[in-house]
């Protein structure tokens, strides 16, 4: 039996909130979806896996797989997801057709707790029923309303809450996404039994959880990697003067400006500051030490780059971005405007949340360079968690 795994991961987030998708954002010092492919890569008896990305999320795609090596080892080249998940869902089986899987488990991307017994139970199902999805029993009361008002209440012995990895045989669950008489299904089951497919359930896992909101990422984060407690603080500082020019970088937003900072990169005094800032808290040197300005490749670089790097350090050494608090000093232009943007852009660059990233301005009450409207300076701090050791 060829069995193959498709792991939706397209979405763009709209229940989570913020500026980056679920699935990208670190979770105990990788992208959430790392650890997903991770535990996918565990189960064995898989001839492959297709992973179902948005189009423009290649580079966080492949930066995610790089820090799975077992699973880079198993993977096709990403599918691109279309309108809704059930699109994404068939673009990717339509990816994995040329490659005739027997059995296909679709499994979402945001599940980074799937565990081989479960895989294996996914497994036996299609091969027993063709059709079958993981799930629980429901612990809660539930109750259907209208509005504020409880219409009914439906017996809890018959409902079960369903989980990936949905598990058909391939050919099965191919046709019926091709045959889908809509494209707003939740989840494959319901694919399936719009075709007529009688689909079955088997048993589940209760800490095989998705992770949908802030909180959930925390508590993956938590259980994934509970020991980072060796807490450091860096702080950064830089400056630029300004130059002719009609916008400035700062925290990798463009302001329009009838200036702009002078620099060999594009001189985002933001940016530059929260690198050092991180690089102090790791001991691992400054920019200039890892991009130094005499190399003309850098001439001219967003950098964007140069942060994601720092934040990749801390990666590496398998801890993860805490907080990141700057203090811009400038006369002009006014940071207020741009405050939340920034933010957002230093948060996606770094993947956190933007609760964790402060963005503060000042004046020099017109006192030395940057009163006199001669440049910009930026001071930074940046809280990292490593593992002990």
């Amino acid at each position: 039996m060829k069995v193959y795994v498709l792991v939706a991961a397209a979405g763009r987030g709209q229940r989570f909130g913020g500026p980056t998708p679920k699935q990208w954002m670190e979770c105990a010092g990788a992208p959430l979806l790392s650890h997903t492919l991770d535990a996918l890569a565990a189960a064995p008896d898989l001839a492959g896996l297709c992973v179902v990305i948005h189009p423009d999320d290649s580079p966080l795609y492949e930066a995610a797989l790089g820090r799975s090596p077992a699973a880079a080892a198993l993977a096709l080249p990403p599918a691109f997801g279309g309108a809704t998940r059930q699109a994404s869902v068939r673009n990717g089986l339509e990816a994995l057709a040329p490659h005739a899987p027997d059995i296909v488990l679709i499994h979402d991307g945001a599940r980074p707790f799937v565990s081989p017994a479960l895989v294996a139970r996914a497994i036996a199902a299609a091969q027993r029923y063709g059709a079958a999805v993981p799930a629980t029993e429901v612990t809660d009361t539930i109750k259907s309303v209208e509005g504020d008002r409880i219409v009914a209440s439906p017996d809890r012995a018959g409902l079960r809450a369903v989980q990936t990895p949905q598990a058909f045989r391939f050919d099965l669950i191919l046709a019926a996404h091709r045959a889908a008489p809509r494209a707003d299904m939740t989840d494959d089951a319901a694919v399936s039994e719009a075709a007529g497919h009688a689909t079955h359930v088997f048993e589940g896992d209760a800490g095989n959880f998705k992770v949908t909101t802030m909180s959930d990422l925390k508590a993956a984060g938590e259980r994934l990697s509970p020991s980072l407690t060796d807490v450091r603080v860096g702080q950064g500082f830089d400056v630029h003067a300004f130059a002719e020019g009609d916008a400035v970088w700062l925290g990798g937003v463009r302001i329009p400006h009838d200036r702009k900072l002078e620099g060999h990169s594009d001189a985002d005094v933001v940016l530059h500051a929260l690198c050092d800032a991180i690089y102090g808290a790791l001991g691992d040197g400054d920019i200039g030490q890892h991009f130094p300005p005499s190399e003309a490749k850098w001439r001219g670089a967003p950098s964007s780059l140069f942060l994601a790097h720092a934040v990749e350090r801390v990666r590496s050494r398998g801890g993860g971005i805490a907080h990141l608090d700057v203090n811009l000093v400038c006369e002009a232009p006014r940071i207020g405007p741009h405050r939340d943007a920034m933010r957002a852009r230093i948060a996606e660059i770094a993947g956190i949340t933007i609760d964790r990233v402060g963005v503060k301005a000042t004046t020099a009450e017109k006192l030395g360079f940057v009163g006199r409207r001669e440049g910009i300076a930026c001071m930074a701090l940046a809280t990292v968690r490593l593992p002990e050791g």
